[in-house]
């Protein structure tokens, strides 16, 4: 079903309409139904694509790892190993997007939560990577079990979110060396949602695959074709790919499990300071990476990711939902579908605290998502502080900012009734609306309802307590936790993923795995 076809009765959940619980969208399908747009014509397309053939081809790539550099030197590239560089020319790539698919599907433990990746689909994640966490209750601290269960928790209660990110922040109680193995075990306990797995090195990425294989009473084998589990491999800008990340690549890749390549390029920082250079540049580690998926396993999924921002030139400092953020997110999903490959992006914002700027950083980073037509908008929900805090309160505030994004995608109803000439014919001139049949017939789903907008006038507002966004914001996190009910699991498929963690500890030690 579309964003347009499962209503669960109405544009409300139960608990919304029946006031018993935080009024929300249903869980659905969301798709964008309006041509992305286009920032660049086809003369500059064609600059930025020649301009990456060169990077490529001339420039190439460093890799840290003999194996990725046989994969290459195999299909024809040009491997300089004193340099551990390589160089790869347009056919070479030309071909490894073609073989890659332009759509694929995850299946999370829930089948009904199956999400699409591709087309005009767009699905919306979780925060990811921070180290630290903040609330207004217990302050900004550093990241641990307790919270990432919380927020895993949170992301299963509120629709919005249809993917967990990896590691929605580090519980850093525990041994860095297999800690993933709790956290892969939360979301998989916790939620019915799919997640993305750490790729750093083959071990990390092999437990997220057969955990969730375990969960969904499946096999590893079985998972080829029904892909369950995905992961971020970030590219170390500029032009640098990582040995570990590659190892996690190969591994997601052998075994049919969904990739997204995602440079970090900052303007000024990580490229040159220009948008166009930074964008060729982008353009050249992603399609890097997405050829050594299909050099592994053609018809691997794979998404091609973007995460072009700027820095302030002032003080170095990442900056986030800035214009040109928002452009990079446009001119990226043109090159996305240039290649025919499914697009991943960003709605980061670098505020240090749940503000203002938070606020209109963000509505600006989602509007470049949604308008360069993205399928995933990674660190969707949750992310503050340029990404070193997951912040419960900012959940919030994104959830409320991808709802009013998912009703504004939804396509106008256009009936004769809807155009509603007998409705204006009935109310007399200078009258009013508010009792008339076409109102009442509608009025519980004629709007989108906010969860976290107040729009009381100032003396109603006055007397249930004057609480302002960010108060409203904690005591809605408080409830959705109160509200949270944990998804059936089977004891029997729970007591072998304890086991699975339990023999894969002893097997890693405090050694790497």
């Amino acid at each position: 079903m579309t964003v347009h076809e499962r209503r669960s009765g109405g544009r409300r959940s139960k608990a919304g309409r029946s006031g018993g619980g935080i009024p929300q969208l249903p869980w659905q399908r969301v798709t964008n139904p309006y041509p992305p747009m286009q920032l660049l014509n086809e003369e500059q397309m064609d600059k930025l694509h020649r301009t990456s053939m060169r990077i490529l081809s001339e420039l190439g790539i460093q890799v840290m790892g003999e194996k990725v550099m046989q994969i290459f030197e195999a299909a024809g590239a040009i491997v300089d190993r004193s340099a551990s560089t390589v160089r790869i020319d347009e056919g070479i790539v030309a071909e490894a997007v073609r073989r890659a698919p332009s759509s694929f599907t995850i299946t999370s433990r829930n089948p009904s939560k199956e999400i699409r990746i591709g087309g005009n689909d767009l699905v919306f994640g979780l925060v990811a990577g921070p180290p630290n966490v903040h609330d207004r209750v217990n302050g900004r601290r550093q990241g641990n079990l307790a919270d990432y269960e919380n927020f895993i928790r949170l992301a299963h209660h509120f629709n919005a979110i249809h993917i967990i990110g990896n590691q929605v922040v580090a519980p850093m109680e525990l041994p860095p060396n297999n800690r993933h193995l709790d956290t892969y075990r939360a979301n998989l306990t916790l939620s019915d949602l799919s997640f993305h797995c750490s790729a750093i090195g083959r071990g990390r990425a092999m437990d997220s695959i057969n955990m969730t294989a375990i969960a969904r009473g499946t096999t590893v084998d079985a998972m080829r074709a029904s892909p369950g589990v995905t992961t971020i491999i970030s590219v170390n800008s500029p032009r640098l790919f990582d040995e570990a990340m590659a190892e996690g690549l190969i591994a997601m890749a052998e075994h049919g499990q969904p990739v997204t390549i995602t440079p970090f390029t900052l303007m000024g920082a990580m490229t040159p300071v220009t948008l166009a250079a930074a964008l060729a540049q982008q353009n050249a580690e992603a399609l890097f990476g997405v050829t050594l998926t299909q050099l592994i396993n053609p018809g691997t999924p794979v998404m091609y990711g973007a995460f072009t921002s700027n820095v302030d030139m002032r003080s170095g400092a990442p900056a986030f939902g800035t214009p040109e953020n928002a452009k990079a997110n446009i001119v990226a999903g043109q090159l996305a579908r240039r290649y025919g490959l499914p697009y991943r992006t960003s709605n980061a914002n670098a505020s240090n605290v749940v503000d203002l700027q938070a606020a209109y950083e963000t509505e600006m980073a989602t509007w470049g998502a949604v308008l360069g037509g993205a399928n995933l908008i990674y660190h969707a929900a949750g992310w503050l502080e340029g990404g070193l805090t997951a912040s419960y309160e900012k959940l919030i505030l994104d959830v409320e900012i991808l709802q009013n994004m998912m009703e504004f995608l939804r396509p106008l109803p256009f009936e004769e009734d809807d155009l509603g000439f007998e409705a204006i014919k009935a109310v007399p001139t200078g009258g009013h609306f508010f009792g008339s049949d076409h109102t009442m017939a509608r009025y519980e789903t004629a709007f989108y309802r906010p969860m976290l907008s107040d729009w009381q006038n100032y003396g109603s507002w006055q007397e249930g307590g004057g609480h302002d966004a960010l108060e409203r914001a904690t005591q809605l996190w408080q409830q959705a936790l109160r509200d949270y009910q944990e998804p059936v699991l089977d004891p029997a498929v729970r007591e072998e993923l304890d086991a699975y963690v339990a023999n894969r500890k002893q097997e890693i030690g405090w050694g790497e795995p």
